[in-house]
């Protein structure tokens, strides 16, 4: 008798990082899994991200404890999937007198675990490349790491398949979930628990529910450049990522920083642009990005937008952009009142949403305590 025909321990419905996640949390506790994906694979926001795994600047609390136990993850998984980490640690670059008064706020919190702030001279003697001449100082993380995340996602599941034995179910999409069944456009399936995780689709399953949610959607846009012909020292961020991020943003010594990137970037804060510059294996860049919210907005990106990161990333590294090679548009489920959403429509099913396009930095945190609150009757953080 198949996994199929004896019914599943979970089902979970998306894969995603979120979904995946789940997987793995049910893999480590001997569970059969099934993940079914309306897709022939994962195309959404998990795969059209940086692979940017971020602690430093999450908010205090869940997120940030979130956040390191998912590095923690991210860790285990990358040696035992063959996904490789193309690098470590993230700067944040400060110009502005007010963005170092940030920084020197953050060091004195307890979120402050491996950071350190470097001087403008320490900086570029790690990185003699970084040119901008108003460099005043720069908080140097070592918590961070990165992934390729178009192929540390298919890898994910390539593992979680041949290691745990989960059971995939591609271009399938699930048109209602009656526990233990699932009704699928591929016939019946059976689950005792479901974990629902849909990203930014909010209509094709529990609708009524998620509408008591302030759910919207955030699209942004991001650029691969050609290989500078240099390695960075990291991720690298600039003053804007403080004024946004809100283990920064929410520190008071922030509010004098917001005040003077109004005045001075109105432009970038209008079209919710910050800075974030990653390397690739082959040395190429992945930077971005901007955040426009709405209901659903449209697939189009636009030259003015790009070029307020370009001009962003020509400030912050004092050096021309190398020339663009790819450019792309995401899009992600947000809300203005919680930056996770787990809900619980029947008791054995709950549904899973991050709120705040922090889904590869707290993914798999998320899914331990989905798959906890499942099996164990225990709420999430």
């Amino acid at each position: 008798m198949t996994a199929a025909e004896r019914g599943f321990d979970l089902a979970v419905v998306g894969s995603g990082i979120v979904g995946l996640a789940s997987a793995l949390a049910a893999a480590r506790r001997g569970l059969r899994i099934v993940v079914i994906e309306r897709e022939a694979q994962a195309n959404g926001a998990s795969v059209r991200n940086f692979g940017f795994v971020t602690v430093s600047g999450q908010a205090r609390g869940a997120m940030w404890r979130r956040a390191r136990r998912s590095c923690e993850v991210w860790r285990e998984v990358a040696a035992a999937a063959a996904i490789p980490i193309v690098h470590t640690g993230v700067w944040m670059m400060a110009r502005r007198p007010e963005s170092v008064a940030v920084l020197e706020a953050f060091m004195a919190t307890d979120m402050a675990a491996g950071c350190r702030l470097l001087t403008p001279a320490e900086a570029r003697r790690r990185c003699p490349q970084l040119a901008a001449p108003e460099l005043a100082a720069v908080l140097e993380s070592t918590m961070e790491l990165r992934v390729e995340s178009r192929e540390a996602i298919p890898r994910l599941a390539e593992w979680l398949a041949r290691a745990h034995g989960v059971v995939f179910q591609r271009n399938t999409a699930v048109q209602a979930i009656d526990a233990p069944h699932l009704v699928t456009s591929r016939g019946s399936v059976r689950a005792e628990r479901v974990a629902v995780c849909p990203g930014d689709d909010f209509m094709a399953l529990y609708p009524e529910r998620l509408a008591g949610y302030a759910l919207t959607r955030c699209k942004l846009q991001m650029l691969r450049l050609a290989d500078p012909g240099f390695r960075l020292p990291g991720t690298l961020m600039s003053d804007l990522g403080l004024a946004r991020y809100h283990g920064f943003s929410d520190l008071p010594a922030a509010a004098p920083l917001k005040v003077r990137l109004a005045n001075e970037q109105a432009g970038h804060v209008r079209c919710g642009v910050h800075l974030i510059v990653v390397q690739s294996a082959d040395g190429t860049l992945v930077i971005g990005d901007s955040h426009d919210y709405g209901a659903s907005p449209d697939p189009f990106s636009r030259e003015a937008i790009d070029a307020l990161i370009l001009d962003e990333f020509r400030a912050a590294l004092g050096l021309p952009p190398p020339p663009t090679l790819e450019r792309w548009i995401g899009t992600y489920a947000s809300a203005a009142d919680r930056p996770v959403l787990i809900d619980a429509p029947h008791p054995a099913v709950r549904i899973a949403i991050v709120t705040s396009g922090a889904g590869a930095s707290t993914g798999f945190a998320i899914g331990e305590e989905l798959v906890s609150s499942l099996f164990d009757n225990r709420e999430a953080a």
